[in-house]
């Protein structure tokens, strides 16, 4: 099955959430006005797609309907549709240098950080990069062990302490084994906590350095696993780690197990920060670099 066929399986609830509504609401359309774009705003708001999204997305329609004189209910559909797709940009590739890439991956502990990390490796893997892990959220003996297994079945290396080890010495054996091994891909596992954004910060502050000091000409990513469940929540953990943290990327989770995949619009509209890659699926190649129009024609078909 081809990830696109499971990209559609897998948003199948946020389909029905979202766009059955929505193509209930165009078929009975009678006439274009309000009424019309109230019933939209229920929908979007219902689905996560968030107050302030939902208020731009509508004032960008009223504005096309008005602009192109739009009179007909499948051209408000499209008009909608690309609003949204703009909207989301595109997702961005993982960066690649000349140099090793060195991708921190931070979240609060449940949002799927270990498994993403598995299947992140497992699809860089398949892109021929050769990639090492380091487990270096010793904070929980747990983490390490769930670490050990979605890299076994990635086919990766991984690098570990013992539970209570200084992360940044994890952090730096990794990248001497990484070396070793010609590695393209460095990927570090973090501990996931924000209760404490000041222990945070130093951490990934020093981890930070190890990666300046041992591999200063580095290609630099750090990525934030959000769990698209939680709903708007996840758009408040990801205000709080940007306040901690220089994210390049997002990783949405378990979207294949929520109805309130529209949150995926409300993270890109307001904190301008791509979403690099989509977990549908429990399985190790569940997860691929997103695409907007995918995702976008997923939805709608």
């Amino acid at each position: 099955m081809s990830f696109f066929e499971k990209l559609k399986r897998g948003l199948q609830k946020t389909k029905n959430a979202l766009f059955k509504p929505f193509s209930n609401l165009f078929k009975s359309l009678r006439r274009i006005d309000e009424d019309l774009m109230e019933e939209l705003e229920e929908i979007l708001v219902c689905a996560d797609v968030g107050a302030v999204t939902t208020d731009e997305i509508l004032t960008k329609l009223r504005e096309e309907i008005k602009e192109n004189k739009i009179k007909d209910s499948d051209d408000v559909k499209a008009s909608l549709k690309e609003i949204m797709r703009e909207m989301l940009g595109q997702g961005g590739e993982i960066s690649f240098g000349k140099d090793m890439t060195v991708i921190l991956v931070i979240g609060v502990n449940g949002v799927g950080k270990t498994t993403s990390i598995g299947k992140i490796a497992a699809a860089l893997k398949r892109q021929h990069k050769k990639v090492v892990v380091a487990a270096a959220d010793t904070f929980r003996a747990a983490a390490i062990d769930q670490l050990n297994v979605w890299t076994d079945r990635a086919g990766v290396d991984l690098i570990k302490h013992t539970e209570g080890s200084d992360p940044a010495a994890v952090v730096f054996d990794a990248i001497n084994a990484a070396k070793k091994r010609n590695a393209d891909v460095l990927i570090v596992d973090t501990a996931g906590r924000l209760h404490n954004k000041k222990n945070l910060m130093n951490e990934l502050a020093k981890i930070d350095r190890v990666v300046t000091r041992e591999i200063p000409d580095a290609t630099r990513e750090t990525l934030l696993v959000l769990d698209s469940t939680t709903g708007q929540n996840a758009v408040n953990q990801a205000k709080e780690f940007k306040n901690a943290a220089d994210i390049t990327g997002i990783v949405l989770t378990k979207l294949d197990g929520t109805a309130k995949g529209g949150i995926i619009f409300s993270i890109k509209n307001e904190l301008d920060i791509p979403v690099k890659y989509i977990g549908v699926g429990e399985q190790i190649d569940d997860m691929e670099k997103f695409d907007a129009d995918d995702f976008i024609d997923a939805l709608f078909e």
